[in-house]
């Protein structure tokens, strides 16, 4: 029996392999979360690429999966109890696979809460202000005469790796020297921001070195090289 069939997505993206766990995704900083987070865990999955220049993200078959038309999403075959669980929202999928691998998110209880709570700062703070300054640096805002909202967001921006700069602290990683969800999370934004969104100089990268360090550590990982590539 194919686990997968029963999901409208399916007659979208056929799974090949339908006992592994499907990805539908792309190569943005939410997308290769999943992607880098798989790759880290070894689980075997199959990626499906939700193309945004052909709106995808719009498609009924995708929407039954991501009512908020964002990637990523999964479809695990063996879910809880053995039954095939779909997810989309990347915190909650990142989460989700620690618990099930118990791998990158500690058991001990208060570890683990405090690793939430940087995840939870990645998604609340510094991915929807990131891809705010992107917009306004790169994208359409680029014409705009008024600077006020590209500098706006620019000095939230700054704000925010203020507080992951003193958090890295003499610490490999946002959590110490345990290597975790939080990372995933936090730094494909942070190279992204330098990288694509060009915007490393507006918000001063140079300023903070502990962020800079921890992203060389990050984008040196194998599971990380291949994990930005994903799907392709």
């Amino acid at each position: 029996m194919n686990p997968i069939a029963a999901f409208p997505i399916n007659s979208k993206w056929p799974a090949q392999h339908p006992e592994r766990l499907q990805l539908y995704s792309l190569p943005t900083p939410n997308g290769v979360k999943v992607s880098i987070m798989l790759e880290e865990l070894g689980l075997p999955y199959e990626a499906h690429k939700v193309s945004f220049e052909t709106q995808d993200q719009l498609s009924p078959e995708f929407l039954s999966l991501s009512p908020n038309n964002k990637i990523p999403a999964i479809i695990d075959p063996d879910g809880p109890g053995g039954q095939p669980l779909a997810l989309f929202e990347s915190g909650a999928i990142l989460i989700y696979l620690a618990e099930k691998t118990s791998q990158l998110l500690s058991e001990d209880p208060a570890t683990r809460y405090e690793t939430i709570q940087w995840l939870m700062f990645q998604m609340a703070g510094i991915g929807p202000m990131f891809g705010q300054l992107g917009f306004f640096n790169k994208f359409a805002g680029k014409a705009y005469e008024d600077k006020r909202p590209r500098d706006r967001y620019a000095a939230e921006s700054r704000r925010l790796l203020g507080v992951l700069e003193k958090r890295l602290l003499g610490r490999t990683w946002i959590m110490g020297d345990e290597y975790s969800i939080a990372d995933i999370a936090t730094f494909p934004w942070i190279r992204n921001l330098i990288g694509f969104y060009e915007s490393g100089d507006l918000v001063g990268i140079a300023d903070f070195p502990n962020v800079l360090r921890a992203l060389d550590g990050f984008v040196a990982r194998p599971a990380v090289i291949r994990g930005l590539n994903i799907p392709s």
